[in-house]
């Protein structure tokens, strides 16, 4: 060889000495700035995430554990953890654990031969040393990652003993479900301790952590299975095939992360300190399997998502709070808290609606139309029908709440106005209703504003209670430091809870064997929205307050799915649950309540030539005729901004458009003018004009008895193009 080759060959060769010293020192440093320090003790780390405890009024834990990084209350000790299932883990997971120092190269090498025959990734060979570092500083799946995983192994050896790493492990390794260690696993997959665990339970419990999802005995049973004969085997205990698996059904559980959520917003006691709430576990148990059940059963008709509160209105406790199958992750959207999530309530609201008018002098005998009405909607006209599409003419207040008629709440809600219902049922608590009265109109009679089922079962509480308004309390001890408000009369509270519990009062729409009529006297009202997005049904009988929602949190449509078809099974359920092994008494009645005799027809006082009823009164009023003298008249077509196209198909001569004004009692004359000028008079309250293009502005003048001054509606803008 030349000096000139020589001389070229060592600069070449400590050319790559320097570059291999720089990129040595470059790891190092890179791989130094990314290590992450380790804890000095475990517990520590339980400190630092330590949340409050929650307990069930009866002093039973609450499975606050699931939402947290770490698994917190169901921890066990080494010695506690069964030597089987021990050996399976050691077997299945790192079986040379008390042999290395953290890093298994053996395993390694064997791992990155079988991938590379593989051509894939088929084994990662990670230490239970390395699996504890993953847990501790979660990072992406990456050859780097791994890289840093077995330098802090090691140092996690220094630091902690094998039998404490070991132990942090099996409490602390992720499962299905957020459920993390065997202790929660085993409650989760089998329903059962640790302790009682079969020889074949452990070592389902052992291959588990590997796929969690993939291996579930519930929807891959055959993969697990195969799982645990490969174990078995290994293990040398093939002879467990013939112990059958027997995993938990995993439907109905005491899953409160919703109602944990809620609560953990009202906790002012120190972190880490035990929280007493009002929640009995073992109804909530109740309570979801009742209402999970239905949600299987009308899973066909596009039923996907629930909701069931339960109040002890007498304490003004939350006693139940479940959302349909919480704790599933194979369901849609349950991890929305749909006890607090706003929907329209459709008819829900209607008691309120009539309580309102009762508290302004109107009775359970005043009468109503209930006959056609088209009203104006933005810049068009709603034509209203009842759900049967079904018109009574006349009726009872009493009918018109029992059998939830529609047109009569339209005609109440006009004579309350809309300001004045909204601040009713901001009284009541509703605070979701933020908007201006003009936003809900007339349709917040029938529920076209949203609330939650937390709202609507706590002002059902309130109608429970006799009018006494309290804000629902979910802590233990916090209802004493609650003062109550009255927003209702003992009187107006008794009649509406009689209405809402009389068979008769419902049965034109829901005939006289409804499911709503309970064996006990119960107030029940149910409530659809439009297109069938929701169903409801709240019912209160002498002691407790229910709720129940079913719909679908994406908004789309159940398939016919009422009120009274879907979750008043639930209702009418869970109130036979809660009536278990008690007195149920009759709902409050209030003493100053007045019976008098009614004509049926008209709802006048009772006379000799008249078919009668009984009806009760609050003091102070009397049966009336009816309610349309109350109301204010105006011009209910056109409606401000109605938008009108003539129809080309029609010859423009015999084109009309009804002008009418509110019902009123006995009118003589309206006179209706269009652009200020008078175009027509007539004797009733209704009138044909004749369509032709242009703006216009419309208004009426109408006299009623003899004599009257003539009372001159609003003018009201309208274009027909």
């Amino acid at each position: 060889m030349t000096g000139g080759a020589r001389s070229y060959r060592c600069i070449a060769l400590g050319a790559l000495a320097v570059l291999g010293l720089g990129l040595g020192l470059g790891l190092t440093l890179a791989t130094s700035r990314s290590l992450q320090p380790l804890p000095d003790s475990f517990e520590h780390l339980f400190d630092h995430a330590a949340r409050h405890t929650f307990l069930d009024r009866h002093g039973q834990p609450l499975n606050i554990t699931y939402q947290n990084r770490w698994n917190l209350n169901d921890r066990v000790y080494l010695h506690q953890v069964p030597e089987f299932l021990q050996n399976a883990f050691i077997v299945s997971e790192d079986k040379r654990f008390f042999a290395h120092r953290g890093v298994d190269w053996i395993a390694r090498a064997h791992a990155l031969v079988q991938n590379l025959l593989a051509g894939d990734i088929v084994r990662g060979a990670s230490t239970l040393s390395e699996q504890v570092v993953r847990m501790l500083h979660p990072r992406p799946r990456t050859p780097w990652s791994r890289w840093l995983e077995g330098f802090e192994a090691a140092q996690l050896e220094r630091r902690f003993s094998k039998l404490d790493i070991f132990e942090f492990y099996l409490n602390q390794v992720p499962y299905g479900a957020n459920r993390r260690g065997i202790a929660q696993a085993a409650a989760h997959y089998f329903d059962r301790d640790i302790s009682t665990l079969s020889e074949r339970e452990m070592l389902a419990l052992a291959v588990l952590v590997r796929a969690p999802r993939w291996l579930d005995p519930q929807r891959r049973a055959a993969h697990l299975d195969s799982a645990i004969a490969d174990l078995a085997a290994r293990t040398g205990t093939a002879a467990i095939e013939r112990q059958p698996l027997q995993p938990a059904s995993g439907q109905f559980g005491h899953n409160l992360e919703h109602f944990l959520q809620f609560a953990s917003t009202r906790v002012d006691a120190p972190r880490g300190q035990p929280v007493d709430t009002t929640v009995d576990i073992e109804l909530q148990q109740k309570v979801q399997r009742i209402l999970d059940t239905r949600l299987q059963n009308l899973a066909p008709r596009h039923v996907q998502n629930g909701a069931a509160l339960v109040v002890d209105h007498h304490r003004n406790q939350v006693i139940a709070w479940a959302v349909g199958h919480a704790g599933r992750d194979d369901m849609p959207y349950n991890q929305l808290n749909a006890v607090v999530v706003r929907r329209q309530p459709g008819s829900a609201l209607k008691p309120l609606l009539y309580a309102a008018a009762l508290a302004r002098g109107w009775t359970a005998a005043t009468m109503l139309e209930d006959m056609p009405l088209e009203e104006g909607v933005g810049p068009g006209m709603h034509t209203y029908h009842n759900y049967s599409r079904i018109h009574y003419g006349p009726v009872s207040l009493r009918e018109a709440l029992g059998n939830s008629l529609n047109i009569p709440a339209v005609r109440t809600v006009q004579y309350l106005g809309a300001q004045h219902f909204l601040d009713f049922l901001h009284r009541f608590g509703f605070t979701s209703l933020a908007g201006h009265p003009n936003v809900y109109g007339d349709g917040l009679a029938l529920g076209n504003g949203e609330v939650t089922l937390f709202e609507l079962v706590q002002a059902y509480a309130v109608l429970a209670r006799m009018g006494d308004f309290k804000p629902l309390t979910l802590l233990e001890h916090r209802h004493r430091q609650t003062r109550g408000r009255r927003v209702l009369s003992e009187d107006v509270a008794s009649l509406i809870a009689d209405i809402l519990s009389d068979p008769g009062a419902r049965e034109k729409e829901f005939g006289r064997d409804s499911i709503l009529n309970f064996p006990y006297q119960t107030a029940v009202k149910t409530g659809t929205s439009s297109d069938y997005r929701d169903a409801w049904a709240i019912g209160y009988n002498d002691r407790y307050t229910v709720g129940v929602w079913i719909g679908n949190l994406d908004y789309s449509a159940m398939h016919k799915v009422t009120g009274a078809t879907g979750p008043a099974q639930v209702l009418r359920s869970v109130v036979n649950e809660l009536n278990r092994n008690r007195d149920v008494r009759p709902l409050y009645f209030s003493e100053k309540l007045v019976k008098k005799s009614v004509c049926v027809a008209t709802g006048a006082p009772a006379q000799e030539d008249c078919r009668t009823r009984e009806e009760w009164f609050v003091p102070g009023t009397s049966a009336q005729p009816a309610a349309t003298t109350a109301v204010t008249l105006r011009l209910r077509k056109p409606s401000p901004g109605l938008l009108l196209a003539m129809d080309p198909r029609i010859p423009d001569s015999h084109e009309y458009f009804e002008f009418a004004v509110t019902e009123a009692d006995d009118i003589r004359r309206v006179d209706w003018f269009v652009n200020d000028t008078l175009v027509a008079t007539t004797a009733g309250p209704r009138y044909a004009w004749p369509l032709r293009r242009g703006q216009f502005t419309a208004r009426a003048e109408v006299i009623t008895g003899a004599g009257a001054e003539p009372v001159k509606t609003a003018a009201v803008s309208y274009r027909v193009h």
